[in-house]
Formats: structure tokens, C-alpha cells, sequence
């Protein structure tokens, strides 16, 4: 409770971004879940979702001490439903980062050689996105010193758009991989099949979120 009453002393959007910083290390864990499951190591890869399930749960508790000690006498620069909001997407984010580890271990997955440079095109294009949409939350501090004007502000609203075209990057190459799937419908039993298809949307998600994530900080922009 101190910790985090102490970072709203420091600024309004301190505890955001320390709980963006314990989803960010859910989503970087990713990176070595994936090249886990590309060696095809699968002790590992039950050893990472089980770290990243236990990241997950530490940026859990960082938000619930963010919903349950967030001031209210506290004067906030913006709307506290906008705070708890932004505060709601990244939460999505790390869960989404747990699916993705849960899903993993439900069966010993194989990269098919038909997909296996569009998915691991695909992850490194998700992370990226999740990349620009953390830069974003970390200009905060500057946007409130800037009064949400001036160049500090267009410069937001410029990397807004850079994550939006991230996600549509993503999108084009999750079509691709959709398609090389349904090619593969025959080599695949009809539960690794649906579990491909989980994971692909699941993995998804993280641009999808991180896009949403940028857009409520350009609509906070709007309203002030």
C-alpha cells in the first residue's frame, strides 16, 4: 500500500506504468517460450508459461493495489475512469500473455515448415506493436507536464499512429498464417488444428490490445 501511495505521490501515472513494466516482462517472456517451442524443448517450454503465469499473477497484484489504494482526494490530470481503464487494457495484456503460455502446455505443438517463418514473423510483429504501445504509457509523465498540448502531445498522438499500423501489419500476416493453416487442415488432427487456431487469435491479441491501449490514451488527449 506505501509502495503504491508513494508512486501517486510521485506522479499520477507512476503505479500505470509499474504495472505496465510487470505486464511488459509477461509479454518478453514470449520471446523465449517461442523459441522453446521451436527447438521443440518442451520441459522448457512448461518451465517459461510457468514463469510467465507467475509474472501474470504479480502484475495482478499491482493492479488490485492500484484499484483498492487509488486516492480519492487525489487531484488526477485526467478522468479516474480513463486512469482505470488504461489501467483495465494492460491488465488484458498480460492475461493474454498467460493464455498464450496456458495454451502451450495443453499439447506438444509442432511449427509446421509450411508457417514457420510468417509465425515467427508474426510474434516478433506482435511484440513490436506491444513495443510502441509501451513507449506510449511511458510518455505520461511528460504529458502532464506538457498540459496534454504542444509537441508532446502531437508526439503521441504520432506513435498512436505507429502502433495502429503495427496492428494492421499484424493483421495481413495473421491471414496469411490462416491460410497456410487451412492448407494443412489434413496433416493436422482436428484438436491441434482448433489449438493452432487459439493460439494464432490469442498471440494476436497482444497487437490488438496494445492498439486499444494507445487509442484510449489519444481519446484522454481528445478530452482534455
Amino acid at each position: 500500500m506505501l509502495t503504491i501511495l508513494n508512486l501517486f505521490g510521485r506522479s499520477p501515472f507512476a503505479p500505470l506504468q509499474a504495472h505496465m513494466n510487470s505486464v511488459a516482462k509477461c509479454v518478453y517472456a514470449l520471446v523465449d517460450l517461442f523459441k522453446a517451442l521451436e527447438a521443440k524443448n518442451y520441459s522448457e517450454v512448461g518451465k517459461i508459461a510457468e514463469q510467465i503465469c507467475n509474472l501474470e499473477h504479480a502484475a495482478d497484484l499491482i493492479k488490485n493495489d492500484i484499484r483498492n489504494h487509488l486516492p480519492k482526494s487525489l487531484f488526477l490530470p485526467i478522468d479516474r475512469g480513463n486512469l482505470l481503464e488504461i489501467l483495465a487494457i494492460q491488465d488484458h495484456i498480460a492475461d493474454k500473455a498467460e493464455d498464450i503460455a496456458v495454451l502451450l502446455t495443453l499439447k506438444q505443438l509442432e511449427i509446421l515448415p509450411i508457417f514457420q517463418e510468417e509465425f515467427k514473423l508474426f510474434v516478433q510483429k506482435n511484440i513490436e506493436t506491444f513495443d510502441e504501445a509501451f513507449l506510449i504509457i511511458k510518455e505520461l509523465q511528460e504529458l502532464v507536464e506538457s498540459s496534454f498540448g504542444g509537441m508532446e502531445a502531437a508526439k503521441v498522438r504520432s506513435m498512436v499512429d505507429i502502433v495502429a499500423y503495427r496492428e494492421h501489419e499484424v493483421d495481413l500476416i495473421q491471414r496469411t498464417l490462416l491460410k497456410n493453416l487451412f492448407n494443412a487442415e489434413e496433416q493436422l488432427t482436428y484438436i491441434t488444428f482448433n489449438l493452432w487456431q487459439r493460439l494464432l487469435e490469442s498471440i494476436a491479441s497482444i497487437s490488438n490490445l496494445s492498439e486499444n491501449l494507445a487509442y484510449r490514451v489519444r481519446m484522454t488527449l481528445e478530452l482534455k
